[in-house]
């Protein structure tokens, strides 16, 4: 009996291979249930449109529909490419993305760290909520605070600068200054956010490294260089990834909450123009194709930077 038993229990992996999906499906048919809910959420609102993707390669009439209006192949694309807005929307899209990258990427990183090291969980606790409630305000709320603190002529800022005997400094009203605004208000909003997952990542080390670590000398510098940053790399790798597939992208909302008539040097990116030539002009055409355009590159910067995560010994998330 026991030979039996040890033979059929030998060759039940066999037999569940050979049945395949049919088995799994029977068998954890209510995890399957509950996943066909975000499934055909997915599916719905994320798959099913992009059939109207076509209508970059057509002349699109409403009145005619997706599948009624002229097929122009790649002419909206050539006369696309060739307009002066997207060579300069192109430019401004990868300089505000790279160096939003560089700062609002690497800050929650930076932020994290010192969090790490505070010892007092009073103090951390109520500086983690301070930091994170700007990631919960709207860019139109942001907006209105960055003018009415920031603004040249009545800014509470420049009113301090020029009590304390300053010149007032054009942070919003001129391109360069903007620019810097724009950078530092991303940084003060993103960064609190940021660190939830890095804290997370740094939660889960073993406590027993940092002692081995003290007992041997090392300060809270080289802990942090050879024991949190090495254990939360494969985290930061990852996110990075994450966030160079968005360098073609940018946020809508936040251009247009800062910009103004006479800051237009770097406000015109890509989603700036889809939102012109789509929603106020009414060139679907020619806004569907700078968002596939978009996406196709953001989709490429993914790929190239997961093989390269993984020519380094990383995981990727490919």
């Amino acid at each position: 009996m026991k030979i039996a038993s040890a033979s059929k229990t030998n060759q039940s992996p066999l037999l569940r291979r050979k049945q395949g999906f049919a088995y799994y499906l029977q068998r954890d048919w209510q995890l399957y249930l509950l996943v066909m809910l975000p499934l055909a959420f997915v599916i719905v609102f994320k798959y099913l449109p992009m059939t109207g993707l076509v209508i970059a390669f057509k002349d699109y009439k409403i009145a005619r529909g997706f599948w009624g209006s002229e097929w122009v192949g790649m002419e909206v694309f050539q006369e696309l490419f060739a307009k002066a807005d997207f060579i300069k929307a192109v430019r401004n899209t990868l300089l505000l993305n790279v160096l939003d990258l560089c700062f609002s990427f690497t800050m929650p990183i930076v932020l994290a760290l010192l969090l790490n090291e505070v010892k007092s969980i009073r103090f951390k606790r109520i500086n983690q909520t301070i930091l994170y409630l700007p990631h919960f305000l709207s860019w139109v709320i942001i907006g209105a605070i960055a003018y009415q603190l920031l603004s040249e002529g009545g800014g509470v800022v420049n009113n301090l600068i020029e009590l304390m005997g300053g010149t007032r400094i054009p942070f919003l009203q001129e391109d360069n200054n903007w620019l810097i605004s724009y950078l530092a208000i991303g940084v003060w909003q993103s960064m609190g956010w940021g660190t939830i997952i890095y804290l997370a990542a740094m939660s889960g080390i073993n406590p027993e490294m940092y002692e081995a670590a003290t007992v041997d000398g090392a300060g809270r510098w080289r802990k942090v260089w050879n024991i949190t940053l090495p254990s939360i790399r494969a985290t930061i790798v990852t996110l990075l990834i994450m966030a160079l597939g968005k360098v073609m992208d940018g946020s809508f909302e936040r251009i247009y909450a800062l910009q103004n008539k006479a800051t237009t040097e770097f406000t015109t990116t890509i989603p700036v123009l889809v939102y012109r030539w789509g929603i106020e002009s009414g060139n679907f055409s020619r806004a569907t194709a700078i968002g596939l355009f978009q996406s196709v590159i953001g989709i490429i910067l993914v790929i190239s930077a997961d093989r390269v995560a993984k020519k380094l010994g990383e995981d990727g998330i490919l």
